[in-house]
């Protein structure tokens, strides 16, 4: 599955990052917790290099719990701060500034013996599209001050939004790497929507997700392949034959709104870590 997608705001999107990143105090990275190393850009290592992270696994609703746990714990044996959350709901975003304020102690002890206790902690939100980081910062807000929308390349620019007196988030527009050589990450970012549907073959990409997880196909559906979807929910094109399109559409939304059931695409591994 070859997939290329390289927007030319992306590429401005890397130079804000690189401008903007010591302007924060942490970077919050959120991630797919369905694909979370699939999900995490290995150039944001690059622009972030050692700033203070912390790891959001978001969409945790849709994941398997036990794969979510396991995740969390590996990530954190590796000596990062990690959240568990489903920003849709709010499920887990209030455990956010505890962590936040732990993770950068440090900083905020040395502010206080400074006498500098006014200053707000800065943190970037960053990650690649359509992995919730504006309903995280809407969130946060308890406001809709930064656009939403189920797709990818929603934010287009930059804008900093005030949580409370202690913490302002930085909100940036998603950044995919050029290319996907590896075609297991490509396929489980289209799977999850982090890529525009427009670039890629809908119904082969809905096929191997039945190949995949063919018991969750059953339950929903009643159905093992694209033209019975079509046949039980009558998406019926001229003359009766089923529309595979429309069924593939009709798959891949009904996965990535949850409605498949809680399926994650892959466990934690070595040596896939990065921070």
């Amino acid at each position: 599955m070859n997939i290329q997608w390289y927007p030319g705001h992306m590429t401005k999107t890397r130079r804000m990052i690189e401008a903007d990143i010591k302007l924060v105090d942490a970077v919050a990275e959120l991630t797919d917790a369905r694909c979370p190393e699939a999900s995490r850009n290995p150039i944001l290592d690059e622009l972030i290099k050692d700033k203070p992270r912390i790891i959001i696994l978001n969409k945790s609703d849709y994941a398997d719990e036990q794969t979510t746990k396991n995740w969390k714990s590996y990530y954190e044996g590796k000596g990062a701060a990690v959240l568990i959350c489903d920003c849709r709901s709010g499920k887990g975003v209030n455990y956010f500034v505890p962590l936040l304020k732990k993770k950068l102690s440090h900083i905020i002890e040395k502010r206080h013996a400074r006498g500098m206790k006014g200053l707000s902690l800065r943190v970037m939100v960053v990650g690649i599209p359509n992995v919730g980081k504006s309903s995280f910062i809407n969130r946060m807000a308890n406001s809709r001050k930064v656009k939403v929308a189920d797709k990818p390349g929603v934010t287009r620019g930059k804008q900093w939004v005030t949580i409370d007196r202690e913490i302002e988030l930085l909100d940036t527009p998603g950044i995919l790497w050029h290319k996907f050589g590896d075609p297991e990450v490509a396929k489980k970012l289209a799977f999850t929507g982090a890529v525009k549907d427009e670039v890629m073959d809908g119904a082969e990409l809905a096929a191997e997700f039945i190949s995949m997880y063919p018991d969750a196909l059953k339950e929903r559906y009643g159905a093992n392949t694209l033209e019975e979807i079509a046949v039980n929910r009558k998406m019926l094109a001229s003359g009766g034959v089923p529309d595979i399109s429309r069924a593939a559409i009709t798959l891949l939304d009904e996965f990535r709104a949850g409605k498949l059931g809680r399926i994650s695409l892959e466990q934690p591994a070595e040596p896939a870590f990065r921070i």
